[in-house]
């Protein structure tokens, strides 16, 4: 049975991935972040939505990017905002190569565990102002991966696998849905309190709105 390790934010398109990742069928390796993000209660949601999967092992990393801050997920001092950004506007609650970071230990952790396959859930439709969730970059990170570790000198490379890259959020949920994704488990919104429950007005749970508007699938979000 091939491994694969899926980044597991505790979300709507994490939890999504992980699902296909086992219709596919990997031995699934769960790996989430705790970098002193606002919402903490998607990591009490990762190790849930990893559990109910029956994933192999799940790792939760301590990694602290407050000590820069410089986005609303990581610095108080940033507001997060209610509405979407402008077309080429890079959002404030982008994180500074937050991607690039995750990928990197993912890959560490794949090849501790012989494992050259990784699962992310970037997008490109709904939110595509991310620099770090465009397929270029998954690309170029992908061959840096094969040349960096030792899949370079065992002739093998590195597949990193974007199920969700061409997708809007409303053929993402209907997906999700087919494969018997619960969603009720998952935790999308910035502001959500420690239970849990999102705001219902940040640009976040305003996508996750619209998605399920937009599939006519009863949402099933916890709002506070």
């Amino acid at each position: 049975m091939k491994k694969a390790v899926i980044l597991l934010s505790g979300g709507l398109d994490s939890a999504t991935c992980l699902a296909i990742a086992k219709r596919d069928g990997f031995a699934c390796y769960t790996m989430s972040f705790d970098y002193g993000q606002r919402n903490r209660a998607e990591l009490n949601a990762s190790r849930r939505l990893s559990e109910a999967a029956g994933a192999v092992r799940h790792i939760e990393f301590p990694l602290d990017l407050r000590m820069w801050g410089a986005s609303a997920l990581t610095d108080d001092a940033i507001a997060v905002p209610e509405e979407c950004a402008h077309p080429g506007e890079v959002p404030v609650t982008y994180v500074p190569a937050r991607n690039l970071v995750f990928l990197s230990l993912a890959a560490a952790f794949g090849e501790a565990m012989d494992c050259r396959d990784l699962f992310i859930g970037v997008n490109d439709v709904d939110f595509s102002n991310y620099p770090d969730c465009r397929a270029a970059f998954i690309d170029a990170f992908a061959r840096a991966a094969t040349l960096g570790t030792k899949a370079a000198l065992n002739g093998e490379t590195w597949t990193i696998h974007t199920p969700l890259q061409n997708l809007s959020k409303k053929e993402i949920i209907e997906l999700g849905v087919s494969l018997g994704v619960d969603y009720s488990r998952t935790v999308s919104c910035y502001n959500a309190d420690a239970d849990g429950r999102a705001c219902g007005v940040c640009a976040s749970c305003r996508l996750r709105k619209e998605g399920f508007a937009a599939a006519a699938i009863p949402d099933p979000t916890r709002y506070r």
